[in-house]
């Protein structure tokens, strides 16, 4: 898993323009979540178009140590023979989630209500992250969790024998903390409920109902209220998984900032719950162009073509935008170090939790390259530089983050100097084929000399 091996430095030159379809991977919240709910289901389960980054691979080898038939029977093509709710066995060893924080999160909810116990691990950025938010939550259902200080990995998670349902209001937005829960709830008798006052990625809920459990969502005055039945049987589905914006939000964002470019990403998947930063990015005036919508396996999809964009101006983007696009603040961050004037990012005290303390990993890169940058607990304020502005010629720190180092190859693409990151093997958990597909667009990264 990344950060167990070494590293990986990556060089990013400027680019001349970058053209052709850009085929980013499958998006790895479903990928996740096609996993465990297959495994949770009775029956036969198929998925194409899964990511096969190593974080949801590890999925897939926990899946196998709770007792479900979990096989690859091509490239994105999967196979999963469920055991259903409550029939998870218990591991012969210890879970080792890589660098997964939605995987790790998710299956400890998908076991907490059932008579085992596993303990869980990670690598050395995941084993950093906070567990509390999931593990107290998981405590009401009666389930036990024994970690480090500060609630952190390795971790022993002893599923609740008698489970109870749950009403559970989650204290921060975190799509992660509310699917955890509705797992939990699956193997609980009775209705659990989850109230989050900010909507997040909906991608559990929807897959939920798709696999056949009883769901309802309702806006109220509290929230978003989930109100999920227990104890159903889920049946096996056939799933294609649709492309990740996540993923295709750096070749999207590197064609806006090289001139000349013309990218096509195909297939994109558009959740509202997911699609904050193309609203932000079209509202600092970024020739985005969304073709042919439409709706697979309950989630709308498009053909999302960028083109260089030098006419973009900063804005303020608004904090309740922030859950639907929460790992999207990176590489926009580097969007607004070439558009003209100030982007204020407010409200995103989320990402000093994420794979690392992303606000202050961003600022000092962004600095180190020339870009002036403001910060708090919980606000980034980048001052553009306008297109062709940015002087680059640094070595960043990416801190085991994927997303650190994709966006800083990415600055480099349009900087006057090239852009280093120490360690780029990060990015294989997330988007294995990151470098061969930019390339293929006209990007030029090397690896280089450690």
């Amino acid at each position: 898993m990344s950060g167990h091996g070494e590293p990986i430095p990556m060089k990013s030159r400027r680019a001349g323009p970058l053209k052709g379809d850009a085929l980013v991977p499958g998006d790895k919240s479903i990928s996740h979540r096609s996993l465990i709910l297959g495994a949770l289901s009775v029956g036969e389960t198929r998925i194409t178009g899964l990511l096969e980054g190593e974080d949801v691979l590890g999925t897939a080898g926990a899946m196998r140590a709770f007792g479900a038939e979990v096989a690859r029977l091509g490239e994105g093509e999967w196979r999963v023979h469920g055991v259903g709710v409550g029939g998870f066995a218990e591991p012969d060893d210890v879970i080792d989630c890589g660098n997964a924080g939605t995987g790790v999160r998710l299956i400890m909810g998908a076991m907490a209500t059932s008579p085992i116990t596993a303990t869980f691990t990670g690598d050395a950025s995941l084993r950093s992250r906070p567990m509390a938010r999931i593990t107290d939550p998981l405590a009401l259902f009666g389930a036990r969790a024994v970690g480090r200080a500060g609630g952190r990995l390795p971790m022993t998670i002893v599923g609740a024998a008698d489970p109870v349902p749950v009403h559970y209001t989650t204290p921060v937005p975190s799509a992660q903390v509310k699917s955890a829960v509705l797992l939990a709830g699956l193997n609980a008798p009775g209705e659990t409920v989850v109230i989050e006052r900010e909507a997040t990625r909906d991608h559990t809920e929807r897959m939920l109902a798709g696999f056949g459990a009883e769901v309802r969502v309702e806006d109220t005055g509290e929230g978003r209220v989930i109100t999920l039945t227990g104890q159903p049987e889920l049946r096996p589905q056939e799933i294609a998984v649709p492309r990740d914006p996540s993923s295709a939000a750096f070749p999207v964002c590197a064609a806006l900032i090289v001139e000349g470019s013309d990218v096509l990403v195909p297939n994109i998947g558009l959740n509202p719950t997911r699609a904050g930063l193309f609203e932000t990015l079209r509202e600092m005036g970024a020739n985005l162009d969304f073709q042919n919508p439409r709706e697979e396996g309950g989630e709308p999809v498009a053909d999302l073509r960028a083109r260089f964009s030098p006419d973009m101006k900063g804005i303020r983007v608004p904090p309740e935008r922030a859950a639907s696009m929460i790992d999207e603040y990176p590489i926009l961050s580097v969007v607004a170090a070439f558009a003209e004037g100030r982007t204020e990012m407010v409200g995103v005290k989320e990402l000093r939790v994420k794979e690392s303390d992303r606000i202050d990993a961003m600022a000092r890169g962004l600095e180190a390259n020339g870009v002036t940058v403001e910060e708090g607990e919980d606000f980034m304020v980048v001052h553009g530089m306008g297109p062709g502005g940015v002087p680059g010629g640094a070595t960043v720190a990416a801190r085991l983050d994927h997303r650190i180092a994709m966006s800083f190859l990415v600055l480099g693409m349009a900087t006057r100097e090239a852009v280093q990151v120490d360690d780029g093997a990060p990015i294989a958990t997330s988007f294995p084929g990151f470098e061969p597909l930019m390339a293929g667009l006209g990007g030029r990264i090397e690896r280089a000399d450690g």
